[in-house]
């Protein structure tokens, strides 16, 4: 079956999209996102100004695409290490352990969705908060649940999981790839690190 012509001009259109936010993601990277520039948006993808807002409204819509998108992957890789079952402990493994190895492997990405939140209009702060919620309320919700079984034993679940969700958040902070730790290495880490976090029992 071949490709009809308003399926291949969808096709270049979502490709098109897709470049200019990896170009917005280098952009406001390298120089924030109050310095950059549409043009530097577009330069950076090889297309005209004019070009970028055929797809797009403004630098804030970028944005706010990346915001969003980076917000609902952490999501989705928290819900998906929860559901995999077993203990409290194990779960809470898997769940940092999917948080670190975001926030490195797509540490540029992170850095932007985490510090560039006050940019955002007011519509759209408000739905990539309620993002955050939901990702805070997941591990809230999974740190009171093993202090409720007695699997942990933190005297502070609200501080623990706080505590957990920082550490995450600042390895896009700081993580490039040619640190002394690969992804791994410290994903492993941070995942050991949050059992004793929590006070886990048979450590």
């Amino acid at each position: 079956m071949t490709e009809t012509t308003d399926d291949a001009n969808t096709s270049r259109a979502e490709a098109t999209r897709g470049r200019l936010l990896e170009a917005a993601v280098a952009a406001f990277a390298e120089k924030g996102f109050h310095a950059t520039t549409t043009r530097d948006i577009a330069a950076a993808a090889g297309m005209s100004p004019a070009a970028l807002y055929m797809h797009h409204r403004s630098k804030e819509e970028l944005l706010y695409l990346i915001s969003r998108a980076g917000h609902e992957r952490v999501l989705m890789r928290m819900r998906e290490a929860i559901a995999w079952g077993g203990t409290p402990a194990e779960q809470l493994h898997r769940v940092v352990h999917a948080f670190a190895m975001h926030h490195t492997e797509r540490h540029t990405e992170a850095r932007i969705v985490n510090y560039e939140l006050t940019s955002l209009s007011p519509e759209h702060l408000v739905e990539v908060r309620k993002l955050r919620h939901e990702i805070e309320a997941e591990l809230r919700d999974l740190v009171d649940s093993g202090v409720a079984t007695g699997d942990f034993q933190t005297p502070d679940p609200r501080m623990a999981s706080a505590a957990l969700l920082s550490m995450g958040i600042d390895l896009a902070r700081w993580y490039r790839e040619d640190t002394l730790w690969k992804p791994e290495d410290l994903a492993d880490g941070y995942a050991n690190m949050a059992l004793r976090i929590v006070g886990a029992r048979n450590l």
